[in-house]
């Protein structure tokens, strides 16, 4: 069964003459149910002020796609497998460098999730492994992804 997703992008020159190259990267994200993000391109990429640093970049964005769409596999096989999860933190981080044509491609992101656990039923840590490698190998948009994605392991925090 095919599932689908829409965002809507939506940009505008504004008075910008456009053709001198000097127009704003600034654009708007909308998506079902209302939410709506500023996006516009790397800093990196586009010097500000032709670009917003207070905007979330398409690469940015990627990087998060992966990192929510793993946290959500893993919290739902650690509810199933009875561990109460306090508090997921990720500090991900995707690497850019050039594929073999030379173009400039996420060839690598780093989840680094620091996990709280409580209750009665603790994982061991190969229970803990294991729930990562099956949460990657369900994970739609690392499934979706030419780049390689490691998960650096961290010690369980017990709360």
């Amino acid at each position: 069964m095919a599932h689908e997703y829409r965002a809507k992008v939506t940009w505008e020159r504004g008075s910008q003459p456009f053709t001198d190259n000097k127009y704003s990267r600034g654009h708007l994200w909308s998506f079902d149910g209302g939410v709506s993000v500023p996006g516009s391109s790397a800093p990196s990429s586009v010097p500000v002020p032709l670009s917003r640093e207070d905007a979330v970049d398409p690469e940015e964005a990627l990087v998060a796609a992966v990192s929510s769409c793993h946290m959500l596999f893993f919290l739902a096989f650690c509810a199933i497998k009875g561990f109460r999860v306090d508090s997921y933190v990720d500090d991900a981080l995707g690497t850019m460098t050039k594929n073999e044509k030379g173009k400039l491609f996420v060839s690598h992101v780093a989840l680094k999730p620091v996990v709280t656990w409580s209750g009665e039923k603790k994982p061991t840590l190969e229970e803990i492994d294991r729930m990562h490698h099956r949460a990657h190998d369900e994970c739609y948009i690392a499934n979706s992804l030419r780049a390689e994605v490691e998960i650096v392991h961290t010690e369980p925090v017990f709360a």
